[in-house]
């Protein structure tokens, strides 16, 4: 890889006499693009830690590209999802080494439910059993690509859909991964994708995969991925709540049911094993059964102590037990007979473990919790405070760690975000962003709203944005914190004149793409609709956001953390709620303004921010465009908008 003299020539590249300003159609230096690509160049020099909040516009990916590139260092590059790994991958990476041309070894590497699995896909096939036609031809697509594909990521084959369950079926886990010992391991994608990582100069990642190799790090499991000089995280304030996840101990009834389905199928070829098993088998699916219909009369997701007080729950949870340490026992006598017997039964022994792991005595660090779907449920038990962790995982890597991200700030301050992730004293850069939000932008806070428990509320939301959505002309998200309020407001709105777009009728990609096609289209969402979502042009000229985005208080873990702020003597809703919805805040926000050329109106419909003293926090954590309390104000920004678009 060709190294330069000055990493902070790295600024000068993306410099108005750079050859990205030469070579890129429409690009325009910005003064802080070049100075983030300086902090991220410095950082990995001296193996720093840098969190830096760059804002929509700032082209945060170039800043890091290019220097991390430049270093001559091996760094690794974790983004938020996989299509931002597959977009950063294929798009802007290849972009970023023709410009530059520099000559380097990258790899992308995903988590290995994303690679077909030979081994399971000759054992779904084996076992003929398909639930419909559709799952027998999506069988087929997924036969013939696998005799083309060389890397075997699953995104390559968009004919079956990512929500298919025929995916968990021709892909492994760790649990169900046979290894070396697995028949097709020379040919398996999972580790050839990752020994190509273990030879490349850049690897590009996501986070859950970053996270799960540090999960096994910290457990001394070995490791997924290779030693690195630089990791940079971009979307990075979506780690602390990842983290806690991947920290966690847990189980689950899909890990069960998959157990026993992996091994009824490594029963075929072993004479009598089937008649050995089944009675274990059936036990463990029934009992995980009987626990799903025990948990029923329970709320949908809460602390353990309410299923440990439920005598029905208590009473499955420990009948579960039983037939898992049953079905543990029998596979034992069998585990020497063939290599997937063997491992199955290791994976019944982890998952007793973990069992009584969670359903054991309490313990102060950490927060139990359970969490049920409509056929299904999740136990797990998470670590309060995983910085001491995460402080230990990073120093003990040497290298550089970056984080960046368009929200990581609250009213000019990073402790929200630096605390929890471990981070003592890192250097801090707030760019904000170079659009000219002052002209391009204007805040509506209607007036008139009852508070947001008011039983009306979402009706008055409604009544309040309809105007609005007229100057607009729709062009419109309507954000908003429940999916409660929004089945409420799409009813409402039915009788619009706009084309309305709702989430849950169509899946996302589709949703944005058939709204940006629109033209004048009102798009109806809540959570994964906050952040991750780029429309920009005359398409989206107004975001609505219905109420300020506290996390929900029946959340397990929330509560216990807020206890444990509480304990340590500070301010729960001052020093954890209020910053942590005013990230969200400024997710839902950034929606509007995504292009020079952009022009719209955010509408915050909360009357908190104008009524409470915490509202100015929520304020000044907003990009500087101007605010008004006036309906007719609102419609003049869009008359003004409509004139400047006008041939």
């Amino acid at each position: 890889m060709a190294v330069m003299t000055d990493l902070h020539d790295a600024a000068a590249l993306l410099g108005a006499d750079g050859p990205f300003a030469r070579e890129v159609p429409g690009f325009a230096p910005r003064a802080t693009q070049q100075q983030m690509a300086a902090a991220v160049a410095d950082a990995i020099d001296h193996r720093a830690a840098l969190v830096v909040e760059a804002g929509t516009g700032t082209g945060k990916t170039f800043a890091y590209l290019v220097p991390a590139l430049l270093s001559g260092k091996r760094v690794i590059v974790s983004t938020g999802t996989r299509n931002l790994q597959d977009q950063l991958f294929h798009r802007d990476l290849p972009r970023v080494l023709s410009i530059l041309g520099v000559q380097a070894n990258v790899a992308l590497l995903k988590g290995r439910a994303n690679y077909l699995c030979k081994y399971r896909l000759r054992q779904t096939v084996e076992s003929g059993q398909f639930k419909s036609r559709a799952q027998a031809e999506d069988l087929q697509r997924i036969r013939e690509w696998a005799e083309r594909t060389r890397t075997g990521d699953r995104a390559e084959l968009a004919e079956v859909p990512e929500g298919s369950p025929l995916w968990p079926r021709v892909t492994s886990t760790a649990e169900n991964c046979l290894g070396v010992e697995c028949p097709f391991y020379d040919e398996c994608f999972v580790f050839q994708a990752r020994r190509r990582a273990q030879e490349a100069d850049l690897i590009v990642v996501n986070h859950h995969l970053l996270l799960s190799d540090l999960a096994l790090k910290r457990d001394g499991y070995g490791a997924i991925l290779p030693e690195a000089d630089a990791y940079i995280l971009d979307e990075a304030h979506q780690l602390p709540e990842l983290a806690g996840q991947y920290f966690s101990v847990g189980i689950s009834s899909r890990q069960l049911k998959e157990l026993a389905a992996d091994t009824l199928a490594e029963c075929a070829g072993q004479p009598g094993a089937l008649a050995l098993l089944q009675p274990a088998l059936e036990g463990v699916n029934d009992a995980v059964r009987k626990t799903r219909l025990a948990f029923d009369a329970l709320p949908r997701r809460g602390a353990f102590a309410q299923l440990e007080a439920d005598a029905g729950a208590a009473d499955a949870l420990e009948g579960l037990g039983n037939t898992l340490a049953d079905l543990a026992a029998v596979l034992a006598g069998q585990a020497e007979r063939s290599k997937g017997l063997a491992s199955v039964h290791a994976r019944t022994v982890v998952l007793d473990q973990r069992l009584q792991r969670v359903t054991g005595s309490a313990d102060e660090e950490e927060v139990r919790w359970y969490e049920i779907s409509d056929r299904g449920f999740e136990l797990s038990a998470t670590p309060l405070d995983l910085a001491p962790q995460l402080q230990k995982l990073r120093d003990a890597t040497d290298a550089a760690w970056i984080h960046a991200s368009a929200t990581l700030s609250v009213a000019g301050r990073f402790d929200h975000f630096t605390r929890p992730m471990g981070l003592v004293d890192p250097v801090t850069l707030d760019l904000g962003s170079p659009f000219d939000y002052a002209h391009q932008a204007l805040c509506y806070l209607p007036q008139g709203l009852p508070d947001p428990n008011a039983a009306d509320y979402t009706v008055r939301v409604i009544d309040a944005v309809r105007p609005v959505l007229e100057a607009s002309k729709g062009r419109a998200f309507l954000l908003f914190t429940s999916h409660r309020a929004l089945k409420l407001a799409a009813e409402l709105l039915a009788d619009a004149p706009w084309p309305l777009f709702v989430q849950g009728t169509a899946p996302r990609h589709q949703l944005l793409s058939d709204f940006r096609d629109s033209g004048n289209g009102v798009l109806l969402g809540a959570a994964s609709f906050w952040e991750g979502v780029d429309v920009a042009g005359d398409a989206l000229s107004c975001v609505v956001i219905d109420k300020l985005p506290f996390a929900s208080p029946d959340d397990p873990v929330l509560q216990a953390r807020l206890d444990a702020v509480r304990r340590a003597g500070g301010n729960p809703f001052r020093d954890w709620q209020i910053p942590a919805a005013a990230i969200a805040l400024k997710q839902g926000a950034g929606r509007l303004i995504r292009d020079v050329r952009d022009r719209g109106v955010l509408v915050l419909c909360d009357p908190r921010l104008t009524t409470r003293g915490y509202g100015k926090m929520f304020l000044a954590s907003l990009p500087p465009m101007r605010r008004t309390r006036e309906l007719a104000e609102a419609r003049r920004f869009f008359a003004r908008s409509s004139e400047t678009m006008a041939p």
